[in-house]
């Protein structure tokens, strides 16, 4: 397969990148950093992406979109630049697919964001939709996009509500803000909430065989599709298990508040992704392994 990576120099496009090289299959990069040694990679204008130039130059049977803004406290402070990278740069990847190869699937990492906070757990594709951040809403919005170029030109679409991806390389989040913080000698380090918030954590390998087996058995008609492992787990047991892992002997102190925009509990159904032979490879400690080795060579 040619496959297009747009966001290939990102966390999951970075390790997509090199997954799909690893299969054998011919793989094209795609981003706004400059390259100068990199094959098959394609240099988009951080001001106006012109998508159409890249589907006019190369054939593509898959295009995989990792990239877009992905943080809701910067969805807060810039709404007009996550929108643009969100949702007006998937419609015009979209477009651009339309006018020149309207067979090419397209993937779409849209996010759990989407949900806000559900009625009830584990959350199921169909419930309704209530983000609570300009990043969730846009992100719903891009879904729509998606369904939209399906149903009135046919162009094969699934959007991907990814939840708690984590894994090397990753410079956010949870066990990034863990690591800046425990690595300043500090004997005390203080979290946003109780602890008691729960999240659905899935190593970096283990989305990338979920994606492949996505491409190869979904049947892209504008559908969505959860991608976690369908396991609730605690904030303060995923800390716990980075801490282990990390060998830091401080103490965690819990604001006892929660960020705006941030949801409270996340637990995905994942029968669909079942149903098309998904099976966990790595837990999360296991996968906290992985993040901690590559934390303490990158030192």
């Amino acid at each position: 397969m040619n496959i297009l990576i747009i966001g290939s120099k990102g966390f999951i496009g970075s390790h997509a990148l090199l997954f799909f090289k690893n299969l054998k299959h011919t793989v094209f990069g795609c981003d706004i950093v400059v390259d100068y040694e990199a094959e098959n990679y394609f240099l988009l204008s951080v001001v106006n992406a012109n998508f159409q130039e890249i589907f006019s130059a190369q054939n593509f049977d898959v295009c995989l979109n990792c990239s877009g803004a992905a943080s809701v406290p910067d969805s807060l402070l810039h709404p007009q630049r996550d929108f643009e990278l969100n949702v007006s740069n998937v419609f015009k990847i979209l477009d651009a697919i339309r006018i020149s190869q309207p067979s090419c699937k397209f993937i779409n990492l849209s996010s759990a964001a989407v949900y806000g906070n559900p009625e009830k757990l584990p959350i199921t594709e169909n419930i309704l939709l209530q983000p609570v951040s300009p990043y969730g809403l846009h992100k719903k919005m891009a879904e729509e996009i998606l369904t939209e170029f399906h149903q009135h030109y046919n162009i094969p679409t699934i959007s991907l509500r990814i939840f708690s991806v984590f894994g090397p390389n990753l410079k956010k989040q949870l066990f990034w803000d863990l690591y800046k913080k425990m690595s300043n000698d500090n004997e005390q380090i203080e979290i946003f909430g109780t602890g008691n918030e729960s999240r659905d954590f899935i190593f970096i390998t283990d989305l990338l065989n979920a994606i492949y087996l996505i491409i190869k058995h979904s049947t892209f008609e504008g559908n969505v599709m959860n991608v976690a492992n369908g396991k609730e787990i605690l904030i303060k047991d995923a800390v716990d298990k980075f801490t282990q892992e990390f060998q830091w002997k401080g103490k965690i102190v819990y604001s006892q508040s929660n960020r705006t925009g941030d949801p409270v509990n996340w637990q995905a159904d994942i029968s669909n992704l079942k149903r098309i032979g998904y099976e966990q490879k790595f837990s999360l400690q296991a996968g906290l392994k992985e993040y901690v080795q590559w934390l303490k060579e990158k030192k």
